[in-house]
């Protein structure tokens, strides 16, 4: 189930986040924790599958798009398809086209290639 993130969660998004290349150095990490607390076209969310936060995705809304700028699972609940289900979600909940960045587009054209999308 795809959840929108509160400061309640803050250490668990930062953990799910620090799997992402760019944001394994802390003050990075607090850089982007920061913007997704105070920006309001940066949106992050929480993956729960049972109790447990499995996976994050963050997105930057922009006119007509979003690009999406995280997107991490715990190593734990990989290969489950997760991250599909998270980019799925996003899609359902808004209208506007994603797009995603350098470090997403792999795994985005993964997901397409395979029909999720």
């Amino acid at each position: 189930m795809l959840l929108p993130y509160k400061t309640v969660h803050k250490k668990i998004a930062m953990g799910l986040l620090s799997f992402m290349p760019k944001e394994k150095e802390l003050k990075k990490l607090i850089k982007t924790m920061e913007r997704y607390e105070t920006e309001a076209n940066w949106q992050l969310y929480l993956w729960q599958e049972g109790h447990d936060f499995v996976g994050i995705i963050g997105i930057k809304v922009e006119e007509q798009e979003a690009k999406l700028q995280h997107l991490c699972v715990n190593p734990s609940f990989r290969e489950e398809g997760i991250g599909k289900k998270m980019i799925q979600a996003i899609n359902e909940q808004h209208s506007f086209q994603l797009i995603p960045t350098k470090e997403t587009k792999g795994f985005f054209q993964t997901c397409q290639e395979d029909k999720i999308l």
